[in-house]
């Protein structure tokens, strides 16, 4: 799998080719120092005068990584001056921060720490004793890509992200998911929200809307339950309710975090031992472990009473497991395609009230 570079790394390229035409050392090719120390090599895509300054621009390259702001222009004008420092802004197509919660102060432009920091220290590196900089970060198609990612829901509005903490950007990365997650679970705690409603992906969204969970109080965790509890403990969220289809609630009540189906099975095995513990009988068993999906298991349960006590107790044990891994009160409601709700665990309704009334 081949690597790419973030919208940072392509950010401090710019802003670097277009000081190096003003310093009358112009190339196609710059080395950005990323935080970790490593040297790449970066092209340009072009550079021009523009009044008092020089602006640069760079193809972003995603790798083999699946991402909206692949070989999209990042651009940075550059205007230098006397007295030294460097001050860095963005312009068109960077996002308007409208929210608390996120690294960047309600207000600035979506520019995030670590890029900021790789944009100045490169610049200040090339730049001569006693001259500074002005600096400003734009994408021309910033605002029509925006509309593709998450931002819209961040808060961040009118453009892209300048993002990355590494600098390079790793193909299908875990890493990117859990980062969008831990960060829409921080806009939500900066607003005042103190519980949250969890959901692997829009059916359990859906199922929580229709419990009466607001739907911008609700957050698709996708398969990363386990880091996205422990965010919800690191933000001193009270409440935590998790809704999910039986066959992901099977995992996380087993203790599986990473409900991936390459990470992690066992489905059916943990409905029948759920099954076996409250007194189905082997014939029971044995047809709960045939069947294709837990969708089709689960919904052959309901049928026994003995199976509707399994399903209550295997949500009992999802519900402690979501409230020992957030360290706050926890809930669980777990339901079978297209609507049918199995079982429920833990205070659902308070918590529900609660994120009526967080607004």
């Amino acid at each position: 799998m081949r690597y790419g570079f973030t919208t940072g790394t392509a950010a401090a390229a710019a802003t670097l080719g277009a000081a190096l035409w003003l310093l009358g050392r112009p190339s196609w090719w710059v080395k950005v120092t990323l935080p970790s120390g490593q040297v790449l090599p970066i092209p340009l895509g072009g550079c021009e005068r523009i009044e008092g300054g020089a602006q640069a621009w760079v193809f972003k390259d995603a790798g083999d990584d699946p991402d909206v702001t692949d070989r999209m222009a990042i651009a940075a004008k550059v205007w230098l001056r006397p007295g030294g420092g460097v001050e860095v802004d963005g312009g068109h197509g960077i996002g308007l921060v409208t929210r608390p919660g996120l690294p960047v102060p309600v207000g600035g432009r979506a520019i995030n720490p670590a890029p900021l920091r790789m944009i100045r220290e490169n610049l200040l590196g090339a730049l001569p004793r006693g001259l500074g900089a002005r600096v400003e970060i734009w994408a021309p198609e910033g605002e029509r890509v925006a509309k593709g990612t998450f931002n819209p829901k961040l808060g961040i509005e009118g453009g892209i992200s300048i993002l990355g903490t590494t600098g390079v950007v790793r193909p299908m990365s875990e890493d990117a998911v859990v980062e969008t997650i831990g960060a829409e679970l921080s806009v939500l705690r900066a607003e005042g929200a103190t519980s949250v409603c969890l959901a692997p992906g829009n059916y359990g969204r859906d199922v929580a809307v229709r419990l009466g969970v607001p739907v911008h109080r609700v957050v698709n965790v996708s398969n990363y339950v386990g880091p996205s509890l422990d965010r919800c403990r690191q933000l001193s969220f009270r409440g935590v309710l998790f809704v999910a289809q039986v066959g992901k609630m099977a995992k996380v009540a087993s203790g599986s975090m990473d409900t991936h189906s390459a990470k992690s099975d066992g489905r059916m095995e943990a409905l029948c031992a759920y099954g076996a513990l409250m007194g189905m009988d082997s014939c029971w068993i044995r047809r709960i472990m045939d069947c294709n999906t837990a969708d089709q298991a689960a919904t052959m349960m309901i049928q026994d009473p003995r199976g509707r006590l399994a399903l209550e107790e295997l949500c009992r044990r999802a519900s402690r497991r979501v409230s020992e891994r957030s360290e706050a009160s926890g809930a669980a409601v777990t339901f079978a395609l297209p609507n049918l709700e199995l079982a429920r665990s833990g205070p659902v309704e308070d918590l529900i009230r609660s994120m009526r009334g967080d607004g």
